[in-house]
């Protein structure tokens, strides 16, 4: 996937902390794809109509097929990736959520964006722990597909 930047913050671990309440910005809009979403959903065996069936999520309060809710959540390590380049990490990983919600769905075929927010950097063993605000938006839409607080640990 390709999540090409529209703005973003680039820094050292050092520098990191300067970046604390700045927004990285946005990627580009992509489309969410009926194929991503059936792929998805056969990686997780989670197979609900809403998900994989356009006819029956027709008649759905959703009016159409939409992402899962965890592929929407997936979707923020490329997001994170591509919004916050941090030169001197030699590794980052993952290290858990603070907060998720999923105020609004992501419907097949609409236009979606990623934006970041970095909230905290703390030292670690080794590196820093930074928590960013991450989010998911939908084209049109007022309410986003998702806000999550992500902690990430990065390592020299």
């Amino acid at each position: 996937m390709s999540t090409s930047q529209t703005s973003g913050l680039v820094t050292d671990i050092a520098g990191l902390s300067e970046l604390v309440g700045k927004h990285a910005g946005y990627t580009q809009w992509r489309e969410m794809e009926q194929t991503r979403v059936n792929q998805f959903a056969d990686a997780t065996d989670d197979h609900q109509y809403i998900h994989v069936d356009p006819e029956r999520a027709k008649d759905s309060p959703f009016g159409g097929t939409i992402a899962h809710g965890y592929l929407t959540l997936s979707l923020l390590a490329p997001v994170i990736g591509a919004l916050v380049k941090v030169t001197d990490a030699s590794t980052g990983i993952n290290y858990g959520l603070d907060r998720v919600r999923f105020p609004a769905p992501l419907p097949v075929g609409a236009q979606w964006r990623g934006g970041a927010e970095i909230l905290e950097v703390g030292e670690i063993p080794g590196g820093v722990q930074m928590k960013i605000r991450a989010t998911i938006e939908v084209k049109g839409t007022e309410k986003p597909a998702l806000v999550a607080d992500a902690l990430i640990r990065l390592y020299h």
